[in-house]
């Protein structure tokens, strides 16, 4: 009689029965049995066999360490390393991801059941002190739900307002359940939790979902000709992908357009306080050294003009008024103004052509 032989290097458990390789293999047998029970494995395992048995869903990789996929836990119910799921129990390894702790499997259990009997004395007297224990109790789910959601926004969104919107919707997830579904209760309050937070997102943004879906449109198209063309895709390209004609997509571009305001309150960076309205360019106003250079400019050409001389420029200049009104001013004749200003333009101009260099604005 022939024996099952293994296969020879870790590139054969690839076409291995995983299943098989783990009742044959003690030392794979008893790190699988860990994982089913929460703990931390004993035993290691080559990393190449750790990344086969992720991508055939028996573990899956958490910030806490291994925990079982979804084939895994059938695996292990096959076996009898854990118990049946319950329509009430969530997954204790997502309790113990939100929670940061370890679970024990006999703890995990009487949970599971006495959540049970909270839920059939519930469904029958709808006390708002039983609805509480239950809603604490999947409170992680909401959680986990929120924060799947939360890395996706930008940093003006405040993740305790997605799971307050959540909270609602497992509010309404528990008084609508009926005892009588075969859906376990996670897998049928999960949408109806994410469903509350997409509304709050939607009541939250001021661009209308009409918008917000033809800006996706452009974004899909635009990126799916990057990864065909490999560079940046042209309008008449990105609307040949769309099937429209040059109108249309500007017409639909105009209204993506409105999906691009930003707030200028917004941090630069997640841990800095400096806000985009502190780095922007002011356009308008003028260059401070160059107003400085102009300023020292100002008052070196003006050491050499006197008092009425300096007034005669600045009412000229400044104030815009004619040579009649400033003789009127100053009590001088209209021409003595003309005279005047004519010699004191000659001299400022005799000035700075000697002093062209040093006088420069750089």
């Amino acid at each position: 009689m022939k024996t099952k032989q293994k296969p020879p290097g870790l590139n054969g458990y690839k076409q291995y029965k995983l299943e098989s390789l783990i009742l044959e293999d003690s030392k794979l047998k008893d790190w699988f049995i860990d994982i089913c029970y929460g703990k931390s494995p004993t035993v290691k395992i080559a990393e190449e066999l750790l990344a086969i048995m992720e991508g055939r869903g028996l573990i899956r990789k958490t910030d806490f360490g291994w925990s079982l996929g979804a084939d895994g836990r059938q695996f292990a119910r096959n076996l009898g390393l854990i118990p049946g799921p319950s329509k009430f129990e969530i997954n204790p390894s997502l309790v113990k991801s939100i929670k940061g702790k370890k679970t024990d499997q006999s703890k995990t259990n009487n949970l599971a059941n006495r959540i049970e009997k909270i839920w059939k004395k519930f469904l029958k007297e709808r006390s708002e002190e039983l609805r509480n224990k239950l809603m604490e109790y999947y409170l992680p789910l909401v959680k986990y739900i929120a924060e799947r959601i939360y890395v996706k926004l930008p940093d003006k969104v405040d993740i305790d307002d997605l799971i307050s919107a959540g909270i609602f919707g497992l509010m309404d997830s528990i008084d609508a359940y009926d005892l009588k579904s075969s859906i376990k209760f996670a897998d049928f309050c999960t949408p109806r939790i994410r469903g509350a937070i997409l509304d709050e997102l939607r009541s939250m943004d001021w661009v209308p979902r009409l918008v917000r879906a033809r800006a996706h449109q452009i974004g899909n198209a635009t990126r799916n000709l990057e990864a065909h063309l490999g560079r940046v895709p042209t309008e008449q390209e990105i609307s040949k992908e769309l099937e429209m004609n040059m109108e249309e997509f500007h017409r639909l571009q105009r209204d993506a357009n409105a999906v691009g305001l930003v707030s200028l309150s917004n941090n630069l960076d997640f841990d800095s306080d400096i806000c985009e309205i502190d780095i922007i360019e002011d356009e308008i106003s003028e260059d401070p050294i160059t107003e400085a250079q102009k300023r020292d400019l100002q008052n070196l050409l003006a050491k050499g003009l006197s008092r009425a001389e300096r007034l005669i420029l600045v009412l000229y200049y400044y104030e815009e008024m004619t040579m009649k009104e400033i003789g009127s001013t100053l009590d001088l004749s209209e021409s003595r103004v003309s005279q005047m200003h004519s010699s004191i333009i000659a001299r400022l101009k005799a000035t700075m052509t000697n002093r062209k260099t040093e006088l420069e604005i750089s």
